[in-house]
């Protein structure tokens, strides 16, 4: 089981070095399948966040595809939104976090589709900053219930609606994902909600797979790369309507 996960941890770090997003849209659904529980997948999930995010974000900003700015007012709030989500999780039951899992990937598979791969920078708009840190706040506490890191909900919003860059836009994806999984790690302590032996086996692989996943997405178009992006929430959403309706 243990090289398994380490396997799977590479591969889950790849995509997200890659897409931009913590693992947990990708990792769940695995996990899922792999016969571990909803809640304890998103404990899990989270665990890799943190080392996949913090890792990628280095990365990205050595190469410079990261540029922090907006992205630490939109993470502030991402951090109080994933802490906040450690006191909401427990109330609120599977089936519930499983359709918003759902609604969500469906957002963004329509939002990435009707949206062109912009090229320009200086197209990109701005909001102030205090509605920023609302937004982060907003995808925190939403996206850490659910065991993902909030990039799959925003960087659509950034590329979609805000018109980023795709490369940008998945950049500082990953970068919110850093705040918002170490709020969620550090409420699910508090509540004895994470399973670290399985979830440190997965992270220390995905660190590998990040290196992998980064060096990848350097080298496709903006079109493809966004085509990519489309395939796997497609793929995403097959496999969580397949667990919840098909699979016994």
């Amino acid at each position: 089981m243990e090289i398994l996960l380490a396997l799977v941890g590479v591969g889950i770090g790849a995509l997200s070095g890659f897409f931009g997003i913590g693992g947990g849209t990708v990792l769940v659904p695995v996990l899922l399948l792999m016969g571990f529980g909803f809640k304890h997948a998103v404990g899990i999930s989270i665990m890799q966040m943190v080392f996949s995010s913090v890792y990628g974000s280095y990365l990205n900003l050595r190469k410079g595809s990261l540029q922090l700015g907006e992205g630490l007012f939109v993470g502030f709030g991402g951090f109080a939104g994933g802490y906040l989500s450690g006191y909401l999780t427990p109330h609120v039951p599977e089936r519930v976090l499983q359709f918003v899992f759902i609604g969500f990937v469906l957002f963004a598979l329509i939002r990435m589709m009707t949206s062109r791969a912009h090229e320009d920078e200086s197209a990109s708009q701005t909001l102030p900053k205090w509605l920023l840190f609302l937004i982060g706040t907003g995808i925190g506490v939403i996206a850490i219930s659910i065991g993902v890191g909030g990039a799959i909900i925003l960087i659509p919003l950034l590329s979609g609606l805000l018109h980023y860059p795709v490369k940008k836009a998945v950049s500082a994806g990953l970068f919110f994902v850093v705040f918002s999984s170490v709020a969620g790690m550090l409420g699910r302590l508090i509540h004895g909600q994470i399973d670290l032996v399985h979830g440190a086996i997965i992270g220390v692989g995905s660190l590998v797979g990040v290196y992998l996943g980064i060096w990848l997405k350097e080298h496709v178009s903006n079109k493809s790369h966004k085509n990519f992006i489309v395939v796997m929430y497609a793929f995403i959403l097959v496999i969580m309507v397949y667990k919840m309706f098909f699979a016994q």
